[in-house]
């Protein structure tokens, strides 16, 4: 495995990427719904992973009907979650030792997320990470969220670097589309959900975890 060329900035998604959220958002979502009285299966939270809070809220009103207090749900699924990720915020394997590699390479890099960046910033500092991405874009930096390419068009004009030669690594079938859409080589490390036919379609690569991209990037620049 390699990628068409090596890249010159390497902008980053969060939830599911970074950090193991995506599951702890899963489980708090049902219980909030559960909690208001409804029922959400795996599957309707799965297919919204990687959407912005407006596009989530609209499936939720169809899911539930115009009646139903979908910003309580967002509220109540909140403060499970951060309940959650208080007792424990797992970092994905092999993040740390992509960055350092990222370091002896003088890679710029920087995150593109649907994320609040009181939340970003919350998460980098748990972990001590908060200086190691160069900028980062979160949702109120974009008026167009992923699946648009806005997000990763945003974060390559704050690198200074052109999205042909930015790679973008997601875990989301939303996010692939909007890196692809933006023009980066994108890699896809699943974190809930495989890829389909048509997202490895729009990927350079799909690996199962960033232990290998800090592979395909040590041997690419040999």
């Amino acid at each position: 495995m390699k990628l068409p060329r090596q890249p010159a900035a390497v902008v980053f998604d969060m939830d599911g990427l970074l950090f193991d959220t995506e599951s702890i958002y899963e489980r708090a979502a049902l219980l909030a719904a559960a909690e208001l009285g409804q029922e959400m299966d795996s599957a309707f939270f799965r297919s919204t992973v990687g959407s912005s809070w407006p596009a989530t809220r609209e499936r939720l009103i169809d899911l539930y009907g115009p009646t139903f207090a979908v910003d309580e749900l967002r509220a109540v699924a909140g403060r499970i979650f951060n309940e959650l990720v208080e007792a424990d915020l797992p970092v994905k394997p092999g993040v740390l030792e992509l960055l350092d590699l990222l370091d002896a390479l003088g890679l710029p890099r920087a995150i593109a997320t649907s994320s609040s960046r009181a939340t970003v910033r919350r998460h980098l500092e748990a972990h001590g990470i908060v200086d190691r991405f160069h900028h980062v874009v979160a949702h109120d930096d974009c008026q167009r969220h992923k699946p648009e390419p806005d997000p990763f068009l945003r974060a390559a004009g704050l690198l200074g670097v052109a999205p042909s030669l930015c790679l973008a690594l997601e875990d989301s079938h939303m996010g692939v589309r909007a890196a692809s859409a933006a023009g980066m080589m994108t890699i896809m490390v699943p974190d809930l959900i495989p890829a389909t036919e048509e997202v490895q379609g729009l990927c350079a690569l799909v690996v199962d975890d960033l232990h290998a991209v800090r592979l395909l990037l040590e041997t690419g620049s040999q």
